[in-house]
């Protein structure tokens, strides 16, 4: 895996990241997901010279599936619980890549530059994740509230906490909320 996507930690980098990680996890969580629906994602999230095999992809979505723990915690303790579990679980010593061509100097807890994309996915985002919540001594995400949905979201921002993942739903669920009041 070759990455180009710049991952510097802490502060905005962080916040990129973790929506990097929402992404490709809205598409991963998908009932089948495709080669060229998750390039899409990593090339949007500036990855260059993507090259993901279908086998990259079942890594990938089994590395979504853990992710998704995050998110779906109730409080920032349980969240850290998770995070602590998928760190301890999947990443090596911190240490500062530039990927051996200039792109400049990040940090990274994965094995190497060249390791397998779920691992990648699982580091790279429970990083980003674990400073969004020492940030904010809060979950760095949630689920979506709105019925049918439960994607994932990050708390990317200031403001009270979120409850749905775009404002659609939100909208969606305050005109039925309206609905059912008035009928």
């Amino acid at each position: 895996m070759t990455s180009a996507q710049r991952d510097f930690l802490p502060g905005g980098s962080a916040r990129a990241a973790a929506q990097r990680a929402v992404d490709l996890l809205g598409v991963l969580l998908a009932p089948d997901p495709t080669v060229p629906a998750v390039r899409a994602v990593l090339e949007a999230h500036g990855e260059t010279s993507v090259e993901v095999k279908p086998s990259d992809v079942a890594s990938l979505r089994e590395a979504a599936l853990e992710l998704r723990e995050v998110f779906a915690a109730r409080d920032a303790a349980e969240a850290a619980g998770v995070l602590n579990r998928l760190l301890a679980r999947y990443a090596h010593p911190p240490r500062l890549t530039d990927h051996a061509d200039g792109f400049g100097w990040h940090l990274h807890v994965d094995a190497d530059d060249d390791g397998p994309w779920g691992a990648w996915l699982v580091t790279s985002s429970a990083l980003a994740l674990a400073v969004l919540l020492s940030d904010r001594q809060a979950p760095p995400g949630g689920l979506c509230a709105a019925s049918g949905c439960g994607k994932p979201f990050a708390h990317l921002g200031g403001g009270s906490p979120r409850r749905y993942c775009s404002t659609r739903c939100a909208t969606r669920e305050r005109v039925a909320a309206h609905r059912r009041g008035r009928s």
